[in-house]
């Protein structure tokens, strides 16, 4: 099987602070920590499940981001993944779903042939759980999201249950298929001593280039003559023949308008002991309240 999984790199929002916004109303992206969205792990997870299902399956991780996004394809080789492409172009910068969505989906159809497209149900950045509906829509695939687990794959079909309102279904689907994971499915592996070793030293071409400015020699040179597998593909708009008034904020009718900081406050407060009179107070005033 050919297994692509959409990862993104996102700003940690536990660390949300004034400077968060740009006035443009984009994520100022450099005032934050990067990390790899959680429910992408996920979606990671269960791919690498069903590497070592069926042997020769291959995992290829796509992201789109600026240069550093290459850690994302790091990590994911770090825990099993086969290879990675990412997508890096002013061109695609300020994208809101729809310009994701049609970027992303012009780099799957130049990876070629595929059996199953998977990514998390939704990134911490956006929480609109919209860019794997998309991306199946502009392939024409099918798609299951909400999945929670991938129970079989037999004849060309997949089978998942995936979580809903009140409770769970079985669902059966042809491939090819997109199917989004939810944060309630297995939790990723963590990184593998051996991969780590050898694929730290992967990187792009944009972190060679920053390594290299100043007339700087780029460290272990050799190495990525001898081991291809070091070098991170990097595609921009035209590599994957996107047009680039669809792409970016050319082609994201979502406009931010304002921008609000919310800061809760607790307008009452009660104090309660331990005792089973104030636990009993406080449950009445609960149903109370239901």
């Amino acid at each position: 099987m050919k297994i692509i999984v959409l990862a993104k790199q996102v700003p940690d929002t536990r660390n949300v602070g004034k400077d968060a916004m740009k006035d443009d109303g984009t994520v100022n992206r450099s005032a934050l920590p990067a990390i790899f969205n959680p429910e992408d792990l996920n979606a990671l997870e269960q791919a690498l499940r069903l590497k070592e299902r069926f042997p020769g399956t291959t995992v290829t991780i796509l992201t789109m981001g600026p240069g550093r996004a290459a850690e994302i394809i790091r990590e994911g080789l770090y825990r099993g993944a086969d290879n990675g492409y990412l997508l890096t172009d002013r061109a695609f910068a300020g994208a809101d779903t729809l310009a994701t969505s049609y970027a992303l989906s012009m780099a799957i159809k130049k990876t070629g042939d595929f059996d199953l497209i998977i990514g998390g149900r939704q990134a911490i950045d956006g929480d609109t759980a919209q860019v794997g509906a998309q991306v199946a829509e502009k392939l024409g695939l099918p798609q299951i999201t909400y999945v929670e687990n991938i129970l079989s794959i037999e004849n060309k079909r997949i089978t998942v249950r995936r979580s809903i309102t009140g409770g769970i279904e079985t669902v059966e689907g042809p491939l090819p298929i997109v199917i989004t994971v939810n944060g309630s499915a297995a939790l990723c592996r963590p990184r593998n001593a051996k991969l780590l070793q050898k694929y730290k030293h992967a990187l792009g071409n944009h972190e060679k280039t920053e390594i290299t400015k100043d007339g700087k020699e780029l460290p272990y040179k050799a190495l990525y003559e001898k081991h291809p597998y070091l070098n991170i593909t990097e595609w921009n708009a035209n590599d994957v023949n996107a047009d680039v008034d669809q792409c970016g904020l050319s082609g994201s009718p979502t406009k931010v308008k304002a921008i609000q900081n919310i800061v809760f406050q607790a307008k009452e407060h009660k104090t309660l002991s331990a005792s089973d009179q104030d636990m009993e107070e406080l449950m009445i005033e609960l149903i109370n309240n239901y």
